[in-house]
């Protein structure tokens, strides 16, 4: 298998922080040998599971099964309920091996009867959905390690031919782009896996990532879908809602708050569609609407819910994506080591490369300005949300339980610019949510506060 890394895929290449991580909640007992099995059937499953990136003459990237290795698994002794979470933040500082190996670990946070299985996996190959089919997946084996693999096609890259056709880029813009690529070719930096290296113990060192996770009972769950309907709002917007409004009355009025971004995904909009296959296919919405304090949370809802269901067009999820389609890949893999170069140690060796072109005034640091993504110590996004909604799943595999998945969905920008990142999956009749967010934008104590005032608001 060998196909080109899309400009899309670039964009998140070599980037410390899109990381997306699916845990499944199991109960039952699972042996290192069950899971070692479970995975070496997945990898038939899904050809992204098979692939390494190279790196060819040109600089254009590849994902390829020629040399790919194994798959790191790790096993860990539970030691609580909550467990999982210090072994993920451990597990984040761990750069990919992206040129040696797939870009994904498997670490079971083991007891006799209860588990929590942590799918870690970089945003170049995977979205959310992919590892909520993936952790399903595995689920089926580990349940009947007899089980005959379905092999699913290769994936469906998002390029110009797979983006719908009723999307388009003018002439104007084009005209644009091509003198940016031109300016960008006359002084070009590549990066490649050392430069990630140095950036991602940069990253690692300088921001913390924190983790309040949230799990509803099927009874909470239910209520709140009944409410839902009630208030003729979908849980998304309720949500989404909650969040931002717990934001406005812990924090204040900040000009943040109103930016919000809700994932959405566009497997079925492509041509043709994508399916359940691993990939990159998250397309974004974004809504700007204020909360108003002076009148009750379901109001605000239904305001948001009005607000937000127009948006999911072709033209806004797939506008930016067939933009960078005509970008130089370059460009979209350069952004990162713009934002994050000056964080390197001078006693690093690619500490000149990298804080000089961080630095240096060219075209990408004029695309960051532009957005208003140029520093991390600006918060430019109040609230991200990805909702996976209902995985209709089974419960029961052979002798074991899928309990719950529960879902970080990472992203594509640094946290720090972020206040709140809310990952949401309902599995098992359970709602599971993720709230992250980095302690140098936000503390704790507050973020606490805005998740109680929240959950008040959906379930009071």
């Amino acid at each position: 298998y060998e196909r080109k890394v899309t400009p899309i895929e670039r964009s998140l290449s070599l980037s410390p922080f899109s990381i997306v991580t699916m845990v499944a909640r199991i109960k039952g007992d699972v042996s290192e040998s069950m899971l070692i099995h479970a995975v070496a059937q997945v990898c038939q499953r899904h050809p992204n599971l098979r692939v390494r990136i190279k790196r060819d003459s040109d600089h254009d990237l590849w994902f390829t099964s020629e040399g790919a290795g194994e798959i790191p698994i790790e096993i860990v002794p539970r030691e609580s309920e909550d467990h999982w979470i210090q072994v993920f933040h451990e597990a984040c500082r761990i750069p990919f091996e992206f040129d040696a190996r797939p870009a994904i670990r498997f670490i079971l946070v083991q007891s006799p009867t209860e588990s929590e299985l942590i799918v870690f996996c970089h945003h170049i190959i995977c979205d959310g959905l992919s590892l909520a089919y993936l952790a399903r997946d595995l689920m089926i084996h580990l349940g009947d390690p007899t089980r005959k693999v379905e092999l699913l096609p290769d994936p469906v890259p998002i390029d110009r031919d797979a983006i719908p056709q009723d999307v388009s880029v003018g002439g104007i813009a084009r005209f644009f782009i091509n003198r940016i690529n031109r300016k960008w070719a006359q002084t070009r930096v590549f990066f490649d896996q050392e430069d990630y290296r140095t950036l991602n113990e940069a990253y690692w060192t300088n921001y913390t990532h924190r983790m309040l996770s949230i799990e509803l009972s099927e009874a909470q769950t239910s209520a709140l879908v009944d409410r839902c309907r009630q208030e003729k709002v979908t849980v998304n917007t309720a949500l989404t809602a909650a969040f931002v409004g717990a934001q406005y009355v812990v924090q204040g009025d900040k000009p943040y708050h109103s930016r919000i971004g809700v994932g959405a995904s566009v497997r079925d909009r492509l041509q043709p569609p994508a399916g359940q296959v691993m990939g990159f296919y998250a397309g974004v919405v974004m809504p700007k609407c204020k909360y108003d304090v002076k009148t009750g949370f379901w109001e605000n809802a239904r305001r948001f819910h009005r607000k937000v269901v127009p948006l999911y067009t072709n033209k806004n999820l797939f506008q930016d994506l067939l933009t960078w389609c005509y970008l130089d890949p370059s460009i979209l893999e350069a952004l990162n080591f713009k934002r994050l170069g000056d964080l390197v140690p001078r006693d690093s060796p690619r500490h000149e490369k990298l804080s000089a072109f961080a630095k240096r005034d060219d075209v990408v640091l004029a695309l960051l300005k532009r957005e208003k993504m140029d520093s991390l110590d600006r918060i430019f996004m109040g609230t991200a949300v990805t909702n996976l909604t209902r995985m209709d799943f089974p419960r029961t595999y052979g002798t074991l339980e899928l309990d719950r998945l529960i879902m970080n969905p990472g992203g594509a920008f640094p946290l720090a610019n972020v206040n709140l990142v809310l990952g949401a999956v309902t599995c098992s009749g359970k709602l599971s949510l993720v709230v992250e967010y980095a302690e140098q934008a936000v503390d704790t104590k507050t973020m606490k506060q805005v998740k109680d005032r929240a959950m008040a608001f959906l379930l009071e």
